[in-house]
């Protein structure tokens, strides 16, 4: 019997063990390294001396990528959340029989890499593109206009790889509701508008919480679309974070930056959690 209150915690452990090595360890390495003696280089080695002023400087210095990086993201997720809505309500009331095959539509870019898959919007968003040229003959773009190496092209990159992190969710939530509430909201005289919002977007909350956290906090750190789709003007705080660490070799600063990105998306969890609580997620 004893040794039955302990089994729990026996199956915990190696989810644990995983968490501290993977996670713990390296986040404690991040925030030693955001502490770091600014003066410290690559050649002559860095000394954790609580330097906290790293994260007032690196605020100061890329204030401009990390606003960037986060408005970019809350475009996509409202971008996602639309498109993502009406296409996870269509498989779950609408599709029938093919509902499967849908869904393993949404999840198929995944077997592609990411990489891939970004570099195809360079090519679909280029110059001398399809997309430019029916724009241009629409007059929608200048005759000198251009998609790559704008917001457009970046927000475009966010909106397609992280689709299908909205769609799941809403899938998942909208799947669950009981058809017999709608059909009882039409019976009290309720429009087709009104039912949906009274009933279907209230009990599709859990989804639509999930589905936006699952895809802005990945696309506020992405760097490849605006590595691959956007210019300089258009870099946002992962660009910087990696070229801190990886070209001018400023670790203090790429950490404070890491930590301050970090903080911020905790931050939205933990209104998450105050305002619509984790079990709903279930």
């Amino acid at each position: 019997m004893r040794r039955g209150r302990f089994t729990g915690y026996w199956l915990m452990l190696p989810a644990a063990l995983w968490l501290a090595l993977f996670f713990v360890i390296p986040f404690y390495s991040l925030l030693a390294t955001s502490l770091y003696d600014p003066e410290g280089s690559v050649l002559t080695g860095y000394d954790v001396t609580y330097h906290f002023a790293n994260f007032v400087d690196a605020l100061d210095d890329f204030w401009e990528p990390l606003l960037r990086s986060l408005w970019y993201a809350a475009v996509a997720t409202a971008i996602c959340l639309v498109l993502g809505y009406v296409l996870a309500y269509a498989i779950a009331f609408k599709a029938g029989r093919w509902s499967s095959l849908l869904l393993v539509l949404v999840i198929a870019p995944f077997f592609t890499s990411f990489l891939i898959r970004t570099l195809s919007w360079k090519l679909i968003l280029a110059d001398d593109g399809f997309v430019v040229d029916t724009l241009q003959f629409l007059h929608v773009l200048g005759d000198d206009s251009r998609l790559l190496a704008t917001p457009v092209a970046v927000i475009a990159g966010l909106v397609y790889n992280f689709l299908p992190f909205m769609v799941l969710p809403l899938y998942a939530s909208l799947e669950k509701i009981d058809g017999r509430l709608i059909e009882a909201a039409g019976d009290l005289y309720a429009s087709p508008s009104r039912g949906f919002l009274k009933v279907t977007l209230p009990l599709s909350k859990p989804g639509v919480i999930a589905g936006t956290l699952l895809t802005f906090i990945p696309a506020a750190g992405d760097y490849i679309n605006a590595s691959l789709l956007g210019s300089p003007n258009q870099r946002m705080v992962g660009n910087v974070i990696q070229n801190l660490f990886t070209s001018t070799g400023d670790y203090a600063a790429a950490g404070a930056l890491s930590v301050i990105l970090m903080a911020i998306i905790v931050a939205m969890v933990m209104v998450y959690i105050r305002t619509a609580g984790t079990e709903e997620l279930v």
